[in-house]
This record gives structure tokens, sequence and C-alpha cells, in this order.
């Protein structure tokens, strides 16, 4: 400790700082202290002949440093400024693992980043909500700016003349204004997306930026509570499904008046999962409870035959149909459909190397199941279409539905395929006596469908 009254010259570059011991010894220990010690007290200078520190750095910063030795609080002012004052703060330090006030200060105020052309002071805590950490910022550079002992990595700090040249932490080649938007919805206010191509950059950037709890909450969805169903409903696009969010509801199954009941502790407890039910949801991160899932698929990638009440499907949609029935059968423990040494035998190169097919879950045929009721909403080329029944019982052989314009007229002419450009599903698990003992069956919600070219085009827009 140097002697509180005493004062001790300093030359940072071109100007002269004289600091008291008080001040020096106040963020101790520290390059200084032990530099003015050692003259005081293991050396034969006299007291009246201290020798000046000379040190080739900005005064500037300098200045900051002092102001934070006489006991001013000192506030980075923008990511230039916090580099600046966080490898000088790092360079005056006596040793690696000394950690002064003003350095540790540092390790624990805000992130300081440049978004595009806009700067950022971001709070550390703004992550703390489930899903949102891990993320870009504490994997990175805040990962760097929070230990002490590793600063300057590959380098001897005893040996060090100056500080290595740090960049100020920035992403240039992403939008301030949409960051600002997320960092409005992390502190917890509402955000107005404009319309679907700024909910696009927002998920772009979400995701960019690994902050899966909040990608979650700015997915579009409609959760609603169905009268008739008495049932809570989650309207989810196809490839917004997670799998850790999908669980299956068993169909509660009639009891007699006579019956016992599960409650009884006469009744056996359930040995396997159940065989039928529905799909429901909960989406990561944000719902605490699932809801009956209804699906929506578009790109005009489904085509539906109405003779076998049956779905193709085709592309990406193709695979996430595939996925998404793969994933229920994990979660019904239903065995593989093929063995992974036949499956080596036949490709060389097992599970991965399988063209996707709803086919490889179990719990489909290539083909998926469909059920169309009177309760769905149908328009097939432009014309309200109503289903008189489903032509089929759960487990029989599915027939073609009866259909009828609104006027009751028999729609005939609407065609045996339709191509649906956008529809709603429901997931439903029935129970079969097929290999795995259960299967996926596609519940139409609503559909918009076309038979053929014309009514295609008759879609288009003119540019």
């Amino acid at each position: 400790v140097l002697p509180a009254g005493k004062v001790f010259p300093i030359q940072i570059g071109s100007e002269l700082f004289r600091l008291s011991g008080a001040s020096i010894s106040s963020d101790a220990p520290s390059y200084f202290s032990h530099f003015f010690g050692d003259q005081l007290y293991n050396s034969s200078t006299k007291p009246g002949e201290l020798k000046t520190l000379y040190i080739d750095r900005d005064p500037e910063t300098f200045r900051d440093i002092s102001l934070h030795l006489q006991g001013y609080y000192v506030k980075p002012r923008d990511g230039t400024h916090f580099i600046r004052l966080f490898a000088d703060a790092q360079f005056y330090s006596c040793t690696p693992s000394s950690v002064p006030r003003l350095t540790q200060q540092l390790f624990k105020s805000e992130i300081f980043i440049q978004i595009g052309n806009r700067d950022f002071q971001v709070p550390r805590d703004l992550f703390s909500s489930p899903g949102d950490s891990p993320n870009f910022f504490s994997l990175g550079f805040a990962h760097f700016f929070s230990t002490p002992k590793e600063v300057f990595p590959g380098l001897d700090r005893q040996t060090l003349l100056r500080p290595p040249s740090i960049q100020p932490p920035a992403v240039p080649n992403k939008c301030g204004d949409i960051f600002a938007d997320l960092v409005k919805l992390l502190q917890g206010y509402p955000l107005n997306i404009r319309d679907e191509a700024h909910r696009a950059d927002l998920l772009r950037d979400a995701r960019y930026f690994h902050l899966k709890g909040l990608e979650q909450r700015l997915l579009p969805c409609n959760i609603s509570y169905n009268l008739t169903r008495h049932k809570h409903e989650m309207v989810l696009r196809l490839e917004d499904i997670r799998q850790s969010g999908i669980s299956l509801v068993p169909t509660p199954s009639p009891t007699s008046p006579g019956s016992t009941t599960s409650n009884s502790p006469s009744a056996p407890p359930p040995t396997s999962p159940p065989r039928s039910g529905f799909i429901n949801y909960a989406r990561p991160f944000i719902d605490e409870t699932s809801h009956e899932l209804i699906v929506e698929i578009g790109s005009e990638s489904t085509r539906l035959d109405t003779s076998t009440m049956r779905a193709v499907f085709h592309g990406q949609t193709k695979a996430r149909i595939a996925s998404l029935l793969q994933v229920i059968a994990n979660k019904m423990g239903l065995p593989a459909t093929q063995s992974l040494g036949l499956m080596m035998m036949q490709t060389g190169r097992g599970v991965a190397a399988q063209p996707a097919s709803p086919a490889n879950s179990g719990l489909s045929e290539e083909r998926i199941k469909v059920s169309v009721s009177s309760d769905a909403y149908i328009s097939v080329d432009g014309t309200r279409v109503v289903c008189c029944d489903s032509g089929a019982e759960d487990g029989e052989k599915p027939l073609a539905p009866r259909l009828r314009t609104e006027d009751q007229r028999n729609f005939e002419d609407c065609g045996r395929e339709w191509i649906v450009p956008r529809g709603h599903w429901r997931v439903r698990v029935q129970a079969t006596e097929g290999y795995g003992g259960a299967e996926v069956v596609l519940q139409a919600v609503r559909l918009e469908a076309f038979t053929g070219e014309s009514a295609r085009n008759g879609q288009r827009g003119f540019l």
C-alpha cells in the first residue's frame, strides 16, 4: 500500500498525470502500485527522488482510468471506448490472476456491439428467458470479455510491451433496425409485425443469434378454444414443428356405468403406450401446456385421391411429413420397420441413405390415409363443397365421400384427384391390426383445392 498523501508522477503518452497514493492503492495490485512500491520499499531511491513512470498509451483513455482511481464511476460510452478501457485496464494489471475493480466492473458491464450501422448496449441479463441462452453473444465475444485469466491467450503478460489490437465487437452483415426490434421483444414490449416479410427478417436474425425462445414467439401461430370440441387448438405450419413439443393424447375410452374406472385401486396400471388419440403440441420454451395440433400444409405439395382417400406429398413437404411420423412412432415406442443390418446390406450407408418416406415410420403407407367429414370446410375450384359423409368408419377401407355443393346439388364433376395448395389437418392416431398396431390419419379441417390446370391458372396473379 502506497502512502496515501504522497503524489506519484505517471507519464501517459504526451501528458503527465499526478495521482496520490490513496488513488493508486484504491484499485491495487496494479502495475502502478508495483512500480512505485519497489522504489519506496525495495531500492535505495530517496523519497524525494521518485522516478516518473513512462507508458506509451493513449492519455484520453487513461484520463477515464484516473477518474476511476479517484473514486468516480466510469461507464463506457460505446464499443470503441469499452475496448480501449478493457485493453488498458488489463495491461495495467500486475498479473493475469489479479482482477482490480475496474477490470471486474468491465467484465460485468453491458455487451457493447455494433449491428449494421447502429451501436447497442445490451444488458447481459436480457437473455435470461428460457431458450435464449446460450446464444451468439454468450458463446462468442461475451465469453472472451468475461474470462480474466484468458484475455490475451498465447501472450506472456510479463513481457508484453503493449496489449494486442482488439477490434470492437461488430456484426456488419446484419440490420440494426431488425436487431432493435428483437431487443424490444426481449425487453417484454409488444412489437407490431408489419407484414410477413418483416416477420421473416425477425425470424432469420433470431436464428442467426441463436435466440431459440424468441424464435418460437415469432413463429406464426393461432391458439383458440373450440367450444364444439371442448379443446384448445393450435394451428401451426408444418415446417415450424419441433419434435420436442409433440405428444400423443389418448382418446378417452368409453366405460359402462358398472365398469371399473382406471382410478380404482384394483385397476391395473397401463403397461404400453396408447395406440389411438390426437397429436398435441406445445411450443418449446413457450407453452406450459399442450394443445391439439392442426397442421397447416401449403406450397402446393399435396395430391389427394378422393376415390381411395389417400394423400401423396411431394418435395420438402414429403420429407417433413415422414419426419413427423417418425417422431410420433418414437414417442409411441413403436419398433423400427426395417433392421439396420438390412439397410446396410441394401445401400451400404444405413438410415441416413434411406429416401424420405412416410412408410418408413411404420404408421402409414407411402400414401397417407385421409379422413374428410361434414365438419370440414372444403373449397374446390372456388366452389364451396360439403361432404355428406366420410365414406368409411375407423379401421374400414376408405371410400370416396359423397360431395355436394352448398345448394345441395351433386358435385360429380369435381374430379377424383385434388391438388391441395393449402390445407389444415388434424393428426389422429388410430389402432389397427397391421404392423405396429397403429396408423396415422390426417383429418381434414379446411382445404382449398383445385382439380385441373384451368382452376389453378384462375388463381394466378398478374405482376
